[in-house]
């Protein structure tokens, strides 16, 4: 069993670092492994051109500046210190956030936090059942008591892609600051002049083949000054997060920026998406009733496919899949607590409907022959699992 291929349909959870990013790391482990804040020699000067260098692709990747580019650990470091440093530094008067009903968790617990701790009124703005923002109740939530608005690109665990030119034209009348997690959304879409519309943008670099551990936060130049800290020290990037910068992971995500904005990434979204549609297809030609999650069509993540197997339990088939096939239910919290996804919940999917999900997503590394093989598995799975609810006593 050992020796089984395990078959990688979790794109949305990680994906495998690309073997150009590797190499492009290789040195930075070795020859250039000076301390990027280093200013008093040779070493120290080299590793902060390298981290300069990163800054500018990550920039140009969402059409920014490096210098308003910070690195942080990852997008969850990045959506807090865009929630809390805002909040922290608010204008009198403006003590309200928004919030849409399918944000990550880690930015549904610091707009919780703020809440709870800080005293600011927190709103959830609702979804229709494609995943998209209710457009007619967030225009009446708007006005100048609001400080912030945060909707994700595209969401984790059903791939709605939301109107972001839309949402971002709402708030400008009313001055609202619109931060958008866009961990999920290099790999999905173009991005390229999201920063013409987000005041602050959350990126991850092992959503996007870059390693884990690093993420960024472009912060609009002019906003600077209007971000409380989360981490204190000696300074580093501009006061806003202090710490050594962690150069080799920043050459790492720059390298794999760079692919994810080349010239064959929108060729690689339509491949994964024909993929994804195939292994849909090949599930929905099989004996068993299953629907899917979510919007159908270009406003989908290219590589995501949540699935409801309806009479069945998401953790069952999983179990059954072990060890072939990787997929997750997308319902679990991050202490590995079990509980109904709030996503699916807010497009309306009923308990039992959330519990019989499951989320596949495919990427650059999946083959045709990947797609065939988890479909196959997966029909085996649903098989072997209405046998055994069959062939129980009674």
């Amino acid at each position: 069993m050992d020796n089984q291929k395990t078959i990688y349909a979790d794109y949305q959870a990680t994906t495998p670092v690309d073997p150009q990013v590797l190499a492009k790391m290789a040195p930075c482990w070795s020859e250039l492994f000076g301390n990027p804040h280093s200013s008093d020699h040779v070493v120290g000067w080299r590793a902060n051109t390298a981290v300069q260098r990163a800054a500018s692709s990550v920039a140009a990747l969402i059409g920014a500046d490096a210098d308003e580019v910070i690195f942080t650990s990852g997008a969850t470091e990045a959506n807090n210190l865009a929630l809390f440093g805002l909040a922290r530094r608010a204008p009198v008067g403006r003590r309200r956030i928004l919030v849409s009903a399918i944000e990550h968790k880690c930015v549904l617990g610091a707009a919780r936090a703020l809440s709870e701790r800080e005293g600011f009124t927190v709103e959830v703005i609702p979804v229709d059942g494609d995943g998209g923002v209710d457009f007619d109740v967030l225009e009446e939530r708007l006005d100048e008591s609001v400080l912030l608005l945060s909707v994700m690109a595209v969401n984790n665990e059903v791939g709605t892609i939301q109107d972001i030119p839309r949402i971002a034209k709402l708030l400008t009348p009313h001055g609202i600051l619109f931060h958008c997690d866009a961990a999920q959304a290099p790999c999905a879409m173009d991005v390229s002049d999201l920063a013409t519309h987000a005041d602050l943008i959350s990126l991850s670099g092992h959503k996007m083949y870059g390693p884990q551990g690093i993420g960024a936060l472009y912060l609009r130049r002019d906003l600077k000054e209007s971000l409380e800290p989360l981490i204190y020290g000696g300074g580093q990037q501009e006061g806003l997060r202090s710490g050594t910068v962690p150069m080799p992971l920043c050459v790492g995500m720059a390298a794999a920026v760079e692919i994810v904005a080349g010239d064959e990434a929108e060729e690689e979204r339509k491949r994964v998406a024909r993929q994804r549609d195939t292994f849909v297809r090949l599930l929905q030609d099989g004996e068993f009733s299953i629907n899917i999650n979510g919007i159908v069509g270009e406003r989908r993540h290219p590589g995501n496919a949540s699935i409801c197997f309806n009479g069945f339990q998401a953790e069952d088939i999983l179990g059954v899949l072990q060890p072939r096939l990787a997929a997750s239910t997308g319902a679990a919290c991050a202490s590995g607590i079990p509980e109904p996804s709030h996503v699916l919940r807010a497009l309306g999917l009923t308990t039992a409907k959330s519990d019989a999900s499951i989320r596949f997503s495919f990427g650059r590394f999946t083959s045709c022959e990947d797609i065939e093989s988890a479909a196959s598995l997966v029909r085996e799975a649903l098989a072997i699992l209405s046998l055994e609810t069959t062939s129980r006593p009674r």
